[in-house]
């Protein structure tokens, strides 16, 4: 369907709501949120918001920045919309979410090629490993409950380094943007996820949950809602190299 087309669909759709620019955040996340050498935005996140405004007649202005400096500028109405979040109970207090997610991932642990660490899904195995995570992710309520004592890094890179380096035995990250960005790598470091799964967890955009945000939301979702049915997600997914639920 051409452009035009889908953008006039949509906004029949969708419920009114004041044109202005929209200030969209998020962190560096592989196919979903990307900024490349030029200064260009890209990603399915990018194409999804960038479609919404077109439909609705608003500018949109996106930013990175580290992810917990990005969730609290949506949570106190700096930003109006989040790229990405997966919804936990914490952040269901922090924000409003979209009423559909638009991605899926698969959180796993990342280990050495050919090390002798072993993980069969019982958090136990792991007492006494160590583990690298990114500070501010969700890893899912098993990962929570197991309470591992894991060393914090602020983004995935640093986190690749450490276990690389061997300073960590398990990286615990999810696989779309593990493989994204061992792809952008010239000497990428011989590293695997290993099974099983430590969780699936679907990404959500989230607004301000403020009454002033209500009405920006509720757009979203007429639009969003309508993009699946359809079936515009799907297509744009598939472009570029993303599960969805």
């Amino acid at each position: 369907m051409a452009r035009a087309g889908l953008a006039l669909i949509l906004l029949a759709g969708a419920l009114p709501a004041c044109a202005r620019e929209l200030l969209v955040v998020g962190t560096q996340f592989g196919r979903l949120f990307e900024q490349a050498p030029n200064g260009e935005f890209e990603g399915l996140a990018v194409t999804l918001v960038r479609e919404f405004a077109r439909a609705g007649g608003h500018t949109v202005r996106f930013d990175i920045y580290p992810w917990a400096r990005a969730q609290m500028m949506v949570q106190t109405g700096k930003a109006d919309m989040l790229i990405g979040p997966y919804k936990t109970p914490e952040r269901e207090l922090l924000f409003a979410f979209s009423d559909k997610a638009f991605y899926r991932d698969e959180m796993v642990f990342y280990a050495r090629t050919g090390s002798s660490t072993r993980w069969d899904g019982d958090y136990a195995q792991l007492r006494g490993l160590r583990i690298a995570a990114i500070r501010g992710w969700a890893y899912g309520a098993g990962f929570e409950a197991a309470r591992l004592q894991a060393d914090m890094t602020n983004n995935l890179q640093s986190g690749i380094l450490m276990l690389n380096e061997k300073r960590v035995d398990l990286l615990a990250t999810n696989r779309r943007n593990t493989e994204a960005l061992l792809a952008t790598m010239a000497n990428p470091p011989d590293i695997q996820a290993i099974s099983p799964i430590i969780e699936v967890l679907d990404g959500y955009f989230a607004f301000p949950k403020s009454a002033e945000a209500g009405p920006l939301r509720a757009e979203f979702n007429a639009f969003f809602n309508g993009l699946i049915r359809k079936g515009e997600l799907a297509r744009l997914a598939r472009q570029h190299g993303v599960t969805i639920p």
